[in-house]
């Protein structure tokens, strides 16, 4: 945990406190995933699990190991585990000034799907709700967002 509070700090300028990542991990459907290098933590995620969606509620890779590609990898793993636990989705926020973020995560192929208006209650700041989306919905989910209802009708037009 020392390790994650560091790298936290170190990220953000409202940062989680302990209590807040033991709170939400206490959580039966909150995830936490660390990153080793040499028995290093060097960059944590914290999500939560939904009927059909992941929510990212924070992530950060500590400072030395940023453009490595190290974040790529963990979005990467959650993406891999949208369709083997059967989600189309993962939604996350990001603060309306955070700009590296927001090119981070558009380059991993989320969309911005609305704006919270005063979403951080510290700064009164907006946030981005971001969204990735699977292209490829397989049957058994119970998700009509990427599928196009009308097609199957021929003469619908």
């Amino acid at each position: 945990m020392p390790q994650v509070l560091d790298i936290e700090q170190t990220s953000f300028e409202q940062s989680w406190t302990e209590e807040d990542f033991l709170c939400s991990l206490r959580q039966r459907h909150c995830i936490g995933m660390v990153v080793e290098l040499n028995e290093e933590i060097i960059g944590f995620m914290i999500y939560e699990l939904h009927k059909v969606s992941l929510r990212v509620l924070n992530f950060a890779v500590a400072e030395p190991y940023r453009r490595h590609g190290i974040g790529i990898q963990m979005i990467q793993k959650l993406i891999d585990k949208l369709s083997q636990q059967r989600r189309s989705e993962i939604d996350l926020t990001v603060r309306e000034t955070n700009l590296s973020a927001q090119l981070f995560y558009q380059s991993q192929g989320f969309k911005a799907v609305n704006v919270l208006r005063g979403h951080y209650p510290d700064t009164d700041e907006d946030a981005y709700l971001l969204r990735y989306q699977l292209l490829d919905v397989p049957d058994w989910l119970p998700f009509e967002g990427v599928r196009n209802r009308l097609t199957a009708y021929k003469d619908a037009a």
